[in-house]
């Protein structure tokens, strides 16, 4: 069956709320009511609420970049899925390598956090990758399923063909290095074979897999163009309206 692309921003720590409403509006204004793509941002928390009523009507989602595993309780600094959903949100970002790396988030957090998102009503989009290291060590097969096969323990089939994954090779996001669309293929194309081995093949035929890792309105096309890569979760280049515009033109082309 034939997957909509889906095409997500993550602003990541930048733009505050007045720069993240003037953005809101750059894509209001160029990307509004497009059918032929599924479109998402993810702005930082505070800027949330800015975003959400100049994009509301357009069918530009707005996403959490985080939430808690516990919808409330003593836990100061962090997100709550319930929240973001009553706020209007529709997507939570789960597993980022940020957040692995920098915040030591693990395959048993993200499991509980794709709960969290769920029982809340937010849609989970849940980021894997390897690393330098890994890739080089011949490990990518290896740390890409076992980082799936935590994720969806346990989910049953219906449910996970609701669940987005990003495939983001932690050596490619913010470097400027960019997975070659053969690279990038190769493991979205075992991502999805293993979703056909572990469910009924609906599953991997409607699973969006998305490619993250300094996408670019100059690379779009050439990545979207393979059969297993969905859409894009862009960093740096969704900052900037027109360059996402121009990466959802790439993925739609």
């Amino acid at each position: 069956m034939a997957r909509v692309p889906f095409i997500a921003g993550n602003w990541k720590l930048n733009h505050g709320p007045k720069a993240a409403a003037a953005l809101a509006m750059g894509l209001r204004d160029s990307l509004a009511n497009r059918g032929d793509a599924t479109l998402a941002v993810f702005p930082t928390a505070l800027s949330i609420p800015a975003v959400l009523p100049i994009l509301e009507g357009t069918g530009i989602h707005v996403g959490v970049q985080e939430i808690n595993a516990s919808q409330h309780g003593a836990f100061t600094g962090t997100n709550s899925a319930e929240m973001a959903r009553e706020l209007g949100c529709t997507y939570a970002l789960i597993g980022h390598s940020e957040r692995r790396q920098l915040f030591g988030e693990t395959d048993a957090d993200v499991r509980v956090k794709i709960d969290a998102a769920r029982e809340a009503g937010l849609l989970p989009m849940v980021c894997i990758g390897e690393t330098l290291q890994e890739r080089e060590a011949g490990r990518v097969e290896e740390v890409v399923f076992r980082q799936l096969s935590a994720a969806f323990e346990g989910i049953e089939a219906d449910v996970a063909a609701t669940i987005t994954i990003a495939y983001e090779p932690v050596w490619a996001i913010g470097t400027g290095v960019t997975a070659t669309p053969a690279q990038a293929q190769e493991v979205h194309a075992k991502l999805r074979g293993w979703l056909a081995t572990h469910y009924p093949a609906f599953v991997a035929e409607q699973t969006r897999i998305l490619y993250g890792g300094s996408v670019k309105p100059d690379n779009a096309a050439e990545l979207m163009s393979c059969p297993d890569i969905d859409g894009a979760l862009v960093g740096g280049a969704s900052l900037k309206a027109a360059d996402f515009a121009g990466i959802v033109a790439g993925a739609v082309a």
